[in-house]
């Protein structure tokens, strides 16, 4: 009764998820908020001075850089960690990371039971899309030619996982979250910015690769027989 009791001893839904040896968070969700908002403020205006000094690089194309290297760096770090630290829940450490997902757990209990699900997006997307995000900020800043095409794909390949993500769930039972507020700030808020802007560069890089063929037919010459 005793082993049961600690190995339920936890904030997560559903209440009888089997965590044996769950370590609570040490850090405050505001601490663990404001290393995230702080980290991510330092990344964007690092690229951002960065894209400045670049020629001939447009705002967009600037904003562009910033939000690669921002999705790159949390694909390949924060969901990274997640995809080879199993057992993140029984961390004595305070390792932060390991105190983002406890954190995060509490909008989406699939993470902390591991469903393979789950598992398996977010491990393609932090071994396939992280590396691709930051080779989309290369790729930006030096002007290849295969930008607006790795652009393309790697929000297909986002809003895949999103879809992927918010489906499971709902063939599940949706039922993940331990509350109301978790539910909106977590699992519908911290993901949001994974379908809005995927979408806008998919839409984007569709308009300029269409008219880049569009160009180049119109500029054909007929042959001559």
């Amino acid at each position: 009764m005793e082993g049961s009791q600690v190995a339920h001893s936890h904030p997560y839904v559903p209440r009888d998820l089997h965590l044996p040896d769950y370590v609570p968070c040490f850090l405050s969700q505001s601490s663990i908020l404001s290393v995230f908002a702080i980290s991510t403020l330092l990344v964007v205006s690092f690229i951002w001075i960065f894209s400045g000094r670049l020629p001939k690089k447009s705002k967009v194309d600037r904003v562009l850089m910033c939000w690669w290297a921002f999705t790159g760096l949390t694909h390949i770090i924060l969901e990274g960690y997640f995809v080879f630290a199993p057992e993140f829940f029984k961390d004595k450490t305070g390792f932060y990371l390991a105190e983002v997902w406890k954190e995060y757990s509490k909008g989406d209990s699939r993470y902390v039971g591991r469903d393979a699900g789950v598992v398996t997006v977010e491990g393609l997307t932090a071994v396939i899309e992280g590396p691709a995000s930051l080779l989309a900020v290369y790729a930006i800043a030096t002007g290849k030619s295969y930008s607006y095409m790795l652009q393309f794909a790697i929000s297909l390949g986002q809003l895949y996982g999103t879809a992927v993500y918010y489906i499971t769930a709902i063939l599940e039972g949706d039922n993940f979250s331990t509350n109301s507020f978790y539910y909106y700030a977590y699992y519908i808020g911290a993901n949001f910015s994974w379908i809005v802007i995927p979408s806008i560069i998919a839409i984007r890089c569709w308009r300029k690769t269409s008219a880049a063929f569009r160009v180049q037919g119109q500029t054909k010459k007929p042959k001559v027989r």
